[in-house]
C-alpha cells in the first residue's frame, strides 16, 4: 500500500513523520500552500502568509535538527479564523469596516499555538463578525462546501471547516457563539469542539457576544482536536472571563481505558442521554437515520442510552437572538472609523462620519443584529426582553443539570438538515432556526462537539453532537475517539479534490 499523500495525513500522523525524518515542516508547509492555491475557488482564505509560514517551518526544522525541546504541534501547518487578531497579518473579521487593519499583538489562542510550534499559513474567511450560519455574510465572498461547491459549508467558522475538509491544512481555529464550530463541522464532515465557556482565552478574539463567544479547534478527528485544544487552553489574566481551571492531558486520556471497559466495549459504563426534543418535527429523515445509527454504534461500544428531556430547547432561539444581538450592539460600537479600519471619505460633522462609516462598513446581517440589540436594550424594552431572556437562559442551564443527573454525555443531531444550496435561504428567521440544537449548550456555557456520523441526502455529511457537563471536554473527546476507532466517517473525503 502506498504511503498517504501529505495532505491526507492527520496532525498526529504528520507529527510522527516529522519525528521519524520522513518529511520536514518546510515540505508540509509548501505542500499546504500549493494546495491552498490550487483550491482558491473554495474561498477559504482571506490572507495567505507565504513568507511567514515558510520562515516558521524552517525554524521548526532547525529546532528539530538541533535536538531542542519541541512543542506538541511543532512544524505542523494550521490556519486561523479571521476573528483572531494576528501580528503581522491583516485581521478583518470578514468585514469591510476593518479593511487594512493589522493588530500590534497576537490573540492569546494564536500565541499559544505559536508557542506549541504550529505554523500559521494564513487567515480564514467567515461570516462577518461571526454573525451567521452559512458563510454567506462575509464581505469578501462565500466559502464553498468542498462536498458540493454549490452548497454552504455552514458558519460562522465555515472556511475553517472548508480548509480541513478539503485537506488544505490539518487543523484550524474556530469560534463558537451559538454553534459556529459544531454546525460547519457537521456540514463538511470534520470534527470540531466548543469547549466550556472560559476554557480558552478570548483575549484578542474580536467580540460578537462576550458571554457566549468561545474559541475551539477544528480538525479531522478527535485525536487532532485534543492536540490543538491542549495547546489552546489555559487561564489568561488578560481575559476577565478566563477560568482558572487546570488543563487535563486530553491526548493521553484518549488511550486510557474507562473503568470496566474492554477492547470490544471501550464505552462500557458510559450513560448517553438522548433528549426527545432533538428528534421531533423539523429534523430531516436522513439526519435522523444517520444520528440513530450513530447512537446504535455507541451502544455497540458499550454505552447505555438514557431518555432525557431538555424542555426549553425551542426557547433557546428567541433567548439567543435577544442576548447575542444585545451584546453585539455594545461590542460593535467601537468600530466607528476614528482609530482604525474603514472611514467614510465624505461626511459633514463627526456624527455624520460615524453614520456613513458604519453604513458603508457593516453588512446587512451585522446591521440587523445591531438594530435588534439596540432595540432590546432601549428604555422600556430592557425589562420586557433582555431581562426575561436572561432568566430563561438560567432555566435552560438548569434543564441540562437535571439531565446530567441521569447521564454522562448528551447526544443528538447537530443541525436539522444537511448543507443547503448557496443563496437558497432569504428569510433570516428561518436561517436562525437551523441553530436550534446548538444554541442550548452555548447559552448554558457547556462544551459541545460535532463528530462525523454518516452521509445524508445527496451524499452530504451529517454530524453527531455530543454535549458534556462543565469542564468535561475529556468525556466528549474520549467518546468521539472511541466512535472514530469503530467507524470511518471521519476519514471520508470530498470527491474531485486532487
Amino acid at each position: 500500500m502506498s504511503a498517504p499523500a501529505l495532505h491526507d495525513l492527520t496532525l498526529a500522523q504528520a507529527s510522527a513523520q516529522l519525528a521519524s525524518g520522513q518529511t520536514t515542516s518546510e515540505a508540509l508547509t509548501r505542500h499546504a500552500l500549493a494546495r491552498i492555491d490550487a483550491h482558491a475557488h473554495l474561498g477559504a482564505f482571506l490572507h495567505i502568509d507565504t513568507d511567514g509560514a515558510l520562515s516558521a517551518a524552517r525554524a521548526a526544522d532547525a529546532r528539530r535538527a538541533a535536538g531542542q525541546a519541541l512543542g506538541a504541534l511543532d512544524g505542523l501547518p494550521i490556519a486561523h479564523k479571521d476573528i483572531f487578531v494576528t501580528q503581522g497579518q491583516p485581521t478583518t473579521a470578514a468585514s469591510k469596516i476593518l479593511t487594512g487593519y493589522q493588530s500590534p499583538f497576537d490573540a492569546t489562542v494564536v500565541a499559544k499555538l505559536k508557542a506549541a510550534g504550529a505554523v500559521s499559513v494564513g487567515k480564514l474567511n467567515c461570516d462577518e463578525f461571526a454573525m451567521g450560519g452559512s458563510n454567506e455574510n462575509s464581505a469578501y465572498g462565500v466559502a464553498r462546501n468542498p462536498w458540493d461547491t454549490q452548497r454552504i459549508p455552514g458558519g460562522s467558522s465555515g472556511a475553517s471547516a472548508v480548509a480541513v475538509a478539503a485537506r488544505l491544512v490539518g487543523a484550524t481555529t474556530g469560534t463558537d457563539t451559538g454553534g459556529s464550530i459544531r454546525q460547519p463541522a457537521a456540514l463538511t464532515g470534520i470534527t470540531g469542539i466548543k469547549p466550556t465557556y472560559g476554557r480558552c482565552s478570548r483575549y484578542g478574539m474580536i467580540a460578537f457576544a462576550s458571554s457566549l463567544d468561545q474559541a475551539g479547534p477544528m480538525a479531522r478527528n478527535a485525536e487532532d482536536c485534543a492536540l490543538l485544544l491542549q495547546a489552546m487552553s489555559g487561564f489568561d489574566e488578560r481575559d476577565a472571563t478566563s477560568a482558572q481551571q487546570a488543563v487535563p492531558d486530553w491526548v493521553g486520556s484518549l488511550k486510557a481505558p474507562r473503568a470496566g471497559a474492554t477492547a470490544a466495549q471501550p464505552l462500557a459504563g458510559l450513560r448517553v442521554g438522548v433528549p426527545k426534543e432533538f428528534f421531533g418535527a423539523g429534523v430531516s429523515a436522513d439526519v435522523l437515520e444517520a444520528t440513530r445509527a450513530a447512537l446504535a454504534q455507541l451502544q455497540q461500544l458499550g454505552a447505555t442510552l438514557v431518555d432525557v428531556s431538555l424542555p426549553r430547547t425551542e426557547l433557546s432561539i428567541p433567548v439567543y437572538y435577544i442576548i447575542a444581538p444585545a451584546e453585539a450592539s455594545s461590542n460593535l460600537s467601537r468600530f466607528d472609523g476614528v482609530k482604525f479600519g474603514h472611514r467614510a471619505k465624505q461626511y459633514g460633522d463627526l456624527a455624520d462620519m460615524y453614520r456613513k462609516t458604519r453604513a458603508e462598513g457593516f453588512g446587512p446581517e451585522v446591521k440587523r443584529r445591531i438594530m435588534i440589540g439596540t432595540y432590546v436594550l432601549s428604555h422600556g424594552y430592557y425589562d420586557a426582553y433582555y431581562l426575561q431572556a436572561q432568566k430563561l437562559r438560567r432555566m435552560i442551564a438548569d434543564d441540562f443539570q437535571a439531565a446530567f443527573k441521569a447521564c454522562d454525555v448528551i447526544a443528538g443531531p447537530v443541525a436539522p438538515t444537511v448543507a443547503r444550496p448557496i443563496g437558497s435561504q432569504t428569510d433570516p428567521v428561518a436561517e436562525y432556526l437551523a441553530d436550534i440544537f446548538t444554541l442550548p449548550a452555548s447559552l448554558a456555557g457547556l462544551p459541545g462537539m460535532s463528530v462525523p456520523a454518516g452521509l445524508g441526502d445527496h451524499g452530504l455529511p451529517v454530524g453527531l453532537q455530543l454535549i458534556g457537563n462543565y469542564w468535561q471536554e475529556g468525556a466528549l473527546l474520549h467518546t468521539a475517539h472511541a466512535f472514530q476507532q469503530a467507524t470511518d466517517w471521519h476519514q471520508r473525503a470530498p470527491q474531485g479534490l486532487s
